[in-house]
């Protein structure tokens, strides 16, 4: 394919009334995916796109396919398999965008947790595109509420992702049921061999296109990392926001409920920020972005896939709060900064279970991050007071203030107290809110030592039997079955991670596991919240549903606990090899053989 991107749209061959709705939205030239996918998909041929994230592979496929459409034909000529109903939502809403000068044109985005009769209804008025999460598009099928008859093109979105969730053999039961002579567009960011499986089964002499990377991580960008305690990154956080000079930020954090909670706790402490992430409407992130760009804000709190198209020249400096467990998406991440020609800053706070996070990153991008320490009390308190002198010479400098004078002067003679004394009480006032003088803080000024943290776990370890596990506190436990067991390759750090990650829940409040074949049990504490027992509900580990039941505590099997996986636990890898056990921050969940139901947002 040609690399000449030097014609517009227009001369790709798409409809004028497409055309108009790109120059709407400010689209004045075809990225290098689309402009050698456009043309290809719109003559009907099989496509399979190499490109990393945030390459443009959503106008890639929606424009030729609404190009292509039928308005006369009511019903889904195009199907777009996506792994997360974020990404869904998204592919949706860009639809909607490009379509703005296409009357009549419908979507449905189907994909769980939203209400199914509400899905029936929109298929049953017609719909011309369907968006939707492998599990849900599978329930509508099995319903018949789903009809493919009249499909034209099937678009497997971020191909790689599905297989990391563990959608494949979804994605593949759902192409046996189109028509055979639909098209297929396969878009991946990397080509494992279940990619190369489905590309070799379903896609008919596709065309190929890649899109390589020109640089892994941008030069200008100036990374690095900081070793924290789990219990300190709000704290350690506030100090580096503190020292660094920025003017526009965004934050990455892993979960939804984040973006919002940290944009609360960060305006607390003087810092205009908001949230971003999947659950905000179009509207509002419009006007977000748009506050952020006019420095009404200068802090956002983004998940990976709400930060999707964000490109604001006054991002300076972006904070990976939570490391991704993706290396692509940390790519990702930091490309938000140091764009077009400019220089940028990413820094990235590391916990010490996520060191081997830390080493992929470094590994599949090739460059070393160099740690950075956090800024000590001493010299928080050097900067504050500094600054505080400074504007108070500059208010000496640039106001009158002969009515001050004379309040003070009163005072004074009132009190029979020096002006130095009054002038410091001022000074107390003025920081009362912001302490010129930092309090010492033992866990954050000094260096991290991971001899002295490892010390104590192996400590911690000893005292408990050496099996890193078990009741690790004196909370009453009860006994759950769960309908996942070894026959589907279960660990203990499987159930460990899905828990504490998808229930919030403290790993060290999970008990004793019992592994058995079809079946597994777990010890969890007694009286559970009404909402964690739905959480509970939700969770799949090894792509099964868990189902917890409680059961009596006579049934978990006394004889032979499987071991909970200890920080230092190692297991064997398929060559192998002894590597380490890839726990994440609570315990189990870097191990990614789990989903949620609301994660996933398939079943």
């Amino acid at each position: 394919m040609s690399n000449d991107l030097s014609g517009d749209f227009e001369s790709l061959g798409l409809p004028a009334n497409l055309c108009e709705s790109l120059k709407t939205i400010g689209y004045e030239l075809p990225s290098p995916i689309q402009a050698q996918s456009i043309p290809v998909l719109l003559t009907g041929q099989d496509l399979l796109g190499l490109a990393q994230t945030g390459t443009g592979k959503t106008a890639a496929f929606a424009l030729p396919i609404l190009a292509n459409i039928d308005l006369s034909i009511n019903k889904p000529q195009a199907l777009i398999l996506a792994p997360t109903r974020e990404l869904a939502i998204q592919v949706a809403e860009a639809f909607q965008s490009y379509a703005k000068n296409t009357p009549g044109f419908h979507i449905a985005p189907i994909y769980g947790g939203q209400d199914m009769r509400a899905q029936l209804r929109q298929l049953q008025r017609g719909v011309h595109v369907v968006v939707g999460t492998p599990g849900r598009v599978m329930d509508h099928l099995r319903r018949n509420s789903l009809d493919l008859s009249q499909l034209k093109t099937v678009v497997l979105d971020e191909a790689d992702e599905m297989l990391r969730m563990g959608f494949i053999d979804d994605v593949e039961w759902i192409l046996d049921h189109t028509p055979k002579s639909r098209q297929v567009a396969l878009f991946s960011a990397t080509m494992p061999p279940a990619i190369k499986k489905i590309t070799a089964n379903y896609l008919n002499n596709p065309q190929r296109i890649q899109i390589e990377a020109k640089t892994k991580t941008v030069e200008r960008i100036e990374q690095s990392y900081v070793m924290v305690s789990p219990s300190r990154k709000i704290d350690a956080l506030t100090r580096i926001l503190e020292v660094e000079d920025f003017d526009g930020l965004i934050m990455f954090v892993r979960t939804k409920t984040a973006t919002v909670d940290l944009a609360q706790r960060l305006e607390a402490r003087g810092y205009a920020s908001a949230a971003l992430n999947g659950d905000i409407n179009q509207k509002q992130r419009e006007i977000t972005i748009e506050q952020l760009k006019s420095g009404k804000i200068d802090v956002v709190i983004a998940t990976d896939v709400a930060a999707r198209g964000i490109d604001v020249p006054r991002i300076t400096h972006v904070v990976n709060y939570d490391i991704p467990y993706d290396n692509e998406a940390y790519v990702h991440r930091i490309g938000r900064t140091g764009r077009a020609g400019r220089s940028g800053k990413a820094i990235l706070l590391v916990t010490p279970r996520e060191r081997h996070l830390l080493r992929s990153i470094e590994k599949s991008t090739g460059q070393a991050i160099q740690e950075a320490r956090l800024p000590t009390s001493e010299e928080l308190t050097t900067r504050r007071v500094s600054q505080f002198r400074e504007s108070i010479l500059e208010t000496l400098d640039s106001q009158e203030l002969p009515e001050f004078k004379e309040l003070i002067s009163e005072v004074q003679a009132e009190a029979n107290v020096s002006a130095d004394e009054i002038a410091a009480a001022l000074a107390y006032l003025a920081q009362s809110d912001k302490p010129l003088f930092v309090e010492k803080d033992k866990m954050l000024d000094e260096p991290f030592n991971y001899e002295r943290r490892d010390s104590r776990r192996r400590d911690r370890d000893d005292r408990r039997g050496g099996n890193g596990g078990g009741r690790h506190n004196n909370t009453p436990m009860d006994c759950y079955r769960v309908e996942v067991g070894r026959n589907d390759g279960l660990r203990p750090g499987d159930l460990v991670g899905a828990i504490a990650n998808e229930a919030n829940m403290r790993s060290n409040n999970i008990g004793q596991i019992a592994i058995n074949d079809t079946h597994s049990f777990v010890q969890l504490p007694q009286n559970l919240s009404s909402e964690t027992n739905k959480v509970l509900q939700r969770i799949y580990v090894r792509n099964k549903q868990l189902s917890p039941k409680k059961v009596d505590d006579s049934e978990f099997p006394r004889q032979r606990r499987d071991r909970r996986p200890s920080n230092n636990d190692r297991r064997p890898n398929n060559n192998g090899d002894r590597r380490p056990n890839n726990n994440g921050d609570r315990g189990g969940r870097g191990d990614r053989n789990y989903r949620s139901k609301d994660r996933s947002n398939a079943r």
